[in-house]
């Protein structure tokens, strides 16, 4: 098939666009470089298969395409609250762009949402039938209900005009390619253990997250892309831990040496996040099969050599 893939430059993205090219699809990468890097996608940029257009989902775009997964938007708190008016417009005008563009060509489109709709989640673990606990006006609002209100356009035109959609909220997931600047906790907490600094928890580091590697979650975004379901799915992985535990692990297996220090709680950070991943498994067969540690294993080897630094002992003899 002929896919478009928006935010193919991205960490998700790249690794995205690398599995449908494998696949023997011709893809179209679709990035404004925002916050995507050609980095990410340089061993594709020859293949016969794979084609580059440097684009902002903003502005409307006329491709012949059959399938769209739509990634496009800042994803990490560092990077969408930088600029939160763009952030919104991405989610917005760039998701009406592209389900405009699928009802035009008729193609099916998967809208990438988030965990970040359940908000601060008065439920737990957070299922889909939960509608959120979300501060419509915090700084963390311009990228959450930017995407709740994506979903609701996609449903919309799933409904009103039979463009055939699909939806998935992403957990917080993990993996080689992610930026060392996005403030994300897996990439601080590695990227300062690299480099032999104090790891910084935020808060009482007793809230909680899931971790799901890369790999896990496009295997589900596909699967996604080819069911028949049309609402909303959460992906990402069930096991759950504090972040003083993630904070404990990566020490381990990097620099076990180093101190943690404890820094304020960010504004609207959720306490709790941990995915109900019954609706996944029982319609797509799918649940996450890398393990936290070896996958942040995989992560921190990226990123050793990312920063030009020799991957430590502690992290290839940790048993």
């Amino acid at each position: 098939m002929r896919i478009l893939v928006t935010g193919g430059a991205g960490f998700i993205g790249s690794h995205l666009c690398e599995r449908l090219v494998g696949e023997g699809h011709e893809v179209l990468c679709l990035d404004n470089f925002y916050t995507g890097s050609r980095l990410n996608i340089a061993p594709l940029l020859t293949h016969p298969r794979f084609e580059l257009i440097r684009h902002d989902v903003i502005e409307p775009i006329l491709l012949e395409v059959e399938r769209i997964y739509h990634l496009a938007c800042p994803a990490s708190p560092v990077h969408y609250q930088a600029n939160p008016i763009k952030t919104i417009k991405t989610g917005v005008l760039g998701t009406l762009n592209m389900l405009g563009l699928a009802k035009r060509v008729r193609a099916r489109l998967l809208l990438a949402s988030t965990s970040e709709v359940y908000g601060d989640p008065l439920v737990h673990p957070q299922h889909e039938e939960y509608w959120g606990h979300v501060n419509p006006i915090g700084v963390r609002s311009c990228y959450d209900e930017s995407k709740r209100l994506a979903e609701t356009l996609t449903m919309d035109y799933h409904r009103q005009n039979g463009v055939d959609t699909r939806i998935i909220r992403i957990f917080n997931t993990y993996g080689p390619r992610m930026s060392e600047h996005d403030g994300r906790v897996v990439s601080n907490l590695i990227v300062q253990a690299l480099q032999g600094e104090a790891l910084s928890v935020y808060g009482n580091g007793e809230q909680t997250r899931s971790f799901c590697y890369v790999s896990d979650l496009v295997e589900g975004m596909v699967g996604l892309m080819e069911s028949d379901y049309t609402h909303p799915v959460n992906l990402g992985n069930p096991g759950e831990y504090t972040i003083n535990e993630l904070a404990d692990l990566v020490r381990k297996l990097i620099n076990p040496g180093l101190p943690i220090v404890y820094r304020p709680l960010p504004s609207d950070d959720p306490r709790q996040r941990r995915p109900d991943i019954s609706l996944a498994r029982r319609l797509l067969g799918w649940q996450p099969q890398v393990e936290l540690r070896e996958g942040l294993l995989l992560t921190a080897e990226d990123f050793a050599k990312r920063l030009g630094r020799g991957v430590r002992p502690s992290l290839i003899a940790v048993p």
